[in-house]
């Protein structure tokens, strides 16, 4: 018998599967930049076992957005077939505590290629630092925004072309290091600690022309996954 902790790494592998799917714009919906690497992450993993995989439901909508009709459609779909519902990363489903409750209290099984030890503790603690988090940028960004404004700092066109610029750029950098990433992982490199020395000793320079470090590390990593 697969104890609590233990139960999404004794998922039959030779059962049923539902794949969902998210990227968070049209146009990589439209380009399958993103959606491919998530279906060859989901290939892969089941890859060897004599799995059937019934359905297969690619949702364009932002992380935030509780509502998801082809979620809804993949879990109706597990439901009636009896299947486990697999995913390529954890944050592919949400960043809302709720929303991740709320599939915990289907009772549904699921399996997150990135994470198949993950388990319903797991899963909603990682949820609520996701939303924390969120919810802490947010914070500081509108009190930079406050405190700025109440330099006389103005907060126009220049300010949102200067913005756009250095975004566009972070943006650059962490897909021309996308290959570094993987690399570095490969090697069992993946704490951003350990990411930030690798990046630093390679000579790599942020996009600022600074040292990485692990909030730098953070911040590209995450960038690297809304790309996916």
């Amino acid at each position: 018998m697969c104890s609590h902790i233990y139960e999404h790494i004794c998922v039959n592998m030779d059962g049923k599967f539902v794949a969902y799917y998210r990227v968070s714009t049209a146009k990589q919906g439209q380009s399958g930049l993103g959606l491919e690497a998530q279906k060859a992450a989901v290939e892969s993993y089941l890859n060897g076992g004599k799995w059937n995989l019934v359905g297969e439901f690619v949702e364009v909508e932002s992380g935030k957005r509780k509502n998801r009709p082809q979620l809804n459609a993949a879990l109706a779909l597990c439901k009636k077939q009896k299947a486990t519902l697999i995913i390529a990363k954890l944050d592919r489903l949400a960043r809302n505590l709720h929303f991740i409750s709320g599939l915990m209290e289907s009772r549904i099984e699921f399996l997150a290629v990135d994470n198949p030890t993950a388990n319903r503790l797991t899963v909603q603690i990682l949820a609520a630092v996701a939303e924390e988090e969120a919810r802490a940028i947010s914070s500081r960004t509108k009190a930079a925004l406050a405190s700025a404004k109440a330099r006389g700092v103005v907060l126009g066109k220049h300010g949102a072309k200067l913005g756009k610029a250095n975004h566009e750029q972070a943006v650059k950098t962490a897909h021309n290091l996308e290959a570094t990433i993987e690399a570095l992982k490969s090697e069992g490199i993946t704490a951003v600690r350990e990411v930030a020395t690798a990046l630093n000793a390679r000579g790599i320079a942020t996009p600022q022309g600074k040292q990485w470090h692990s909030t730098s590390v953070h911040r590209l990593l995450k960038r690297l996954d809304n790309a996916t």
